[in-house]
């Protein structure tokens, strides 16, 4: 029996944790500490945190991977989930792994927004477009982000002279074209954005960079 016990403990799954960018959330998982055997399989299920009963979650009955795409079944983003998973080798069942719990409207990583720019004599004109959810509207078209949060966009400039330090804030707020005016002819400038959100204090990583020379 304690040789079993072992097996079953060895090929328990670890670290089971929800992986959320722009409310795709993702479970993922590394295997146990046995050597990983060819013939190991997952299962994973889900519930919302208070549930009593556990679901399945069908299309990751008995995979060979290390990830299940849980994006449908938290789609309730204020409600806290949880995530588990259980290994099967050589007929041998390893208990649960949980998750720890999961509120993916707190918890879920927002992205930048994407940056256009374009210019004219002496100023820039910048289009800002929020990420956009998973999730479709019932005409079929995607949700954006700013349908779940209160987003500002943080616009950066860089004189591309300078090195990468000397950022400037030059915008704040919900605008989503803004211009940029008396700027140097004949100087090249960079634009970086992100996306903050006041109500979790919380900014994204830069946009990528998007430069124009005047």
């Amino acid at each position: 029996v304690s040789e079993n016990q072992d097996l079953k403990d060895s090929i328990k799954p670890q670290k089971v944790e929800f992986h959320s960018l722009n409310l795709n959330s993702t479970l993922h998982w590394q295997p146990g500490r046995a050597r990983e055997a060819r013939d190991t399989v997952y299962f994973v299920q889900y519930k919302v945190y208070g549930q009593s009963t556990w679901q399945n979650k069908d299309e990751c009955w008995g995979i060979q991977h290390h990830v299940c795409d849980l994006t449908n079944e938290t789609s309730d983003i204020q409600e806290p989930y949880y995530g588990r998973v259980k290994a099967v080798s050589a007929g041998t069942y390893s208990d649960w792994s949980l998750s720890c719990r999961f509120t993916p409207w707190r918890e879920t990583v927002i992205g930048p927004p994407m940056v256009t720019v374009a210019h004219s004599n002496k100023s820039i004109i910048i289009k800002l477009q929020a990420p956009r959810s998973p999730y479709k509207r019932k005409r079929g078209n995607m949700i954006p982000m700013t349908s779940y949060y209160d987003l500002l966009y943080q616009v950066f400039i860089m004189n591309n002279l300078l090195d990468e330090q000397h950022r400037v804030l030059v915008y704040e707020g919900k605008d989503r074209v803004i211009e940029i005016e008396d700027l140097r002819p004949g100087v090249s400038y960079c634009i970086m954005a992100k996306t903050y959100v006041p109500m979790l204090d919380r900014s994204s990583a830069y946009s990528s960079r998007q430069c124009t020379m005047l």
